[in-house]
């Protein structure tokens, strides 16, 4: 098993090494020149087409087509994001690359708000129905329908399958079970079997029961985690411009990782960065698009503008959040890592150890369980591009018993595999949505000017 380690972690090296780093820094670049920089340009339009609409009166939209509403669709993509990847993930990079990785998860985040808006509005685009009359969209289905490259298609959507239940499943497991020892001392075995039942309830339901369920827990969530984190960092406010000079410092000269006594280099905080950047708000990792595309929507831009919104809140707002609750309270370099680092810095805050670590377990769990939801969901679908929807069920019955593998597996070798993963995933869909940046572009423009919008099903239709 050492040795399989190894192995893993030569591989993993080799595919976040500066290819991977340079690809998806310049093809969030290049795709912010198509539209025009719309995470700064158009900041102000896509807050107000999106969290600020939510406060208005919604007004019915009989052209919009989806199978939940945008917000649930943010909601279920969030899943998969918030949480785990927030909290742990933050930790994580931290820890291994000291605090100048979230500098470098900040960059990858500005560019990957596009990034995700050109994934969301191509998947939007290029949708289509299945044979249950459900939407179905993602980048195996932009990549063939837009790229014609079917083979390339076929190569994500099976990284995707397995990615499903490294990312999205044994990792998540795996560190809820955890906190959940660490806080209630609950065995691990017991925790995933609570967790696969729970989850299978939800996840048999299909994508709108799981719709449901997010949209009526990550909010919750989220305001928890950013308020209890605000309060932390205020009541440190003398440690913050400290905090601050850690992160910018440590970005760009080599700094102090893993306890003070391994070196983190520059290039180990950047990759740090952006393998963690990725892992929490996924940007150009493709999973996202798939829930985004049952939206609701008659336009592919407007669901595009959730995608944006959900990069901005997952990283730039709530990873600075738990990073800056991480390097106030001072047990950034204790020798922790992943939740234990996040319970850590809890534990020292005002909450107490005792408190601190309920309420961060409870936290992590919530996440992880919805997390596993939305994964769930991603995985089926790419296995489904692949074999037809007689696999949706079977799918989502082989997947319940892996939460509770994962929720007694080791960690380092369990967050090796989901990096490998994530990195089969982006390679092939970060190259493509580059390639589809005319597309972008010419999506982007119609909406802006008001033009008529038909969609690639549509279009396909008319010409036929």
């Amino acid at each position: 098993m050492e040795r399989f380690e190894v192995i893993l972690d030569q591989i993993n090296g080799f595919l976040w090494g500066p290819p991977l780093m340079v690809l998806m820094i310049v093809g969030g670049f290049y795709l912010s020149v198509r539209t025009n920089f719309m995470q700064v340009t158009k900041f102000g339009h896509y807050m107000d087409k999106t969290i600020i609409s939510l406060f208005r009166k919604s007004e019915k939209n009989d052209n919009a087509k989806g199978d939940i509403s945008p917000f649930q669709a943010l909601n279920t993509a969030m899943s998969a994001t918030m949480g785990v990847g927030t909290l742990a993930g933050t930790a994580t990079a931290i820890a291994m690359g000291g605090p100048g990785a979230i500098f470098w998860m900040w960059v990858v985040a500005f560019f990957g708000i596009t990034t995700k808006f050109s994934e969301i509005t191509l998947a939007m685009h290029y949708r289509y129905k299945n044979d249950k009359g459900e939407w179905v969209g993602g980048p195996m289905i932009y990549i063939e329908r837009g790229l014609k490259q079917k083979w390339l298609a076929k190569f994500f959507a099976i990284a995707g399958a397995i990615a499903a239940f490294g990312i999205g499943n044994m990792v998540q497991a795996n560190t809820a079970a955890s906190a959940m020892e660490r806080a209630f001392g609950i065995p691990p075995l017991y925790s995933g079997i609570g967790a696969a039942i729970l989850i299978g309830l939800v996840l048999l339901g299909g994508i709108k029961r799981i719709g449901y369920v997010a949209e009526k827990i990550i909010p919750t969530l989220g305001l928890m985690c950013i308020i209890s984190c605000l309060i932390i960092v205020m009541t440190n406010a003398t440690h913050v411009p400290s905090a601050f000079g850690l992160i910018f410092g440590g970005a760009f000269t080599f700094q102090g990782a893993m306890g003070g006594f391994a070196g983190a280099s520059v290039m180990i905080a950047l990759r740090m960065g952006l393998a963690r950047g990725i892992f929490s708000n996924e940007a150009g990792l493709g999973s996202g698009p798939i829930a985004h595309a049952t939206a609701k929507a008659d336009h592919p831009a407007k669901q595009g503008f959730w995608g944006s919104f959900e990069v901005f809140l997952d990283t730039h707002v709530m990873c600075t959040l738990v990073a800056l609750t991480i390097l106030t309270t001072g047990v950034w370099h204790n020798g922790s890592t992943g939740a234990t680092l996040v319970m850590s810095a809890f534990a020292e805050s005002f909450m107490g150890e005792t408190i601190g670590n309920s309420f961060i377990a409870f936290l992590i769990a919530t996440f992880g369980f919805t997390t596993i939801l939305g994964w769930g969901f991603y995985g089926e679908k790419c296995l489904e591009y692949l074999f037809g929807t007689k696999t949706n069920m079977p799918y989502r019955i082989i997947f319940l018993p892996v939460i509770i593998v994962g929720a007694v597996g080791g960690l380092n070798i369990i967050w090796t595999i989901a990096d490998i993963m994530n990195a089969a995933m982006a390679i092939p869909n970060i190259i493509s949505v580059v390639a589809m940046g005319g597309m972008v572009s010419k999506l982007t423009k119609g909406y802006f000017a008001g033009e008529a919008y038909m969609s690639y099903e549509e279009e396909r239709i008319r010409d036929n």
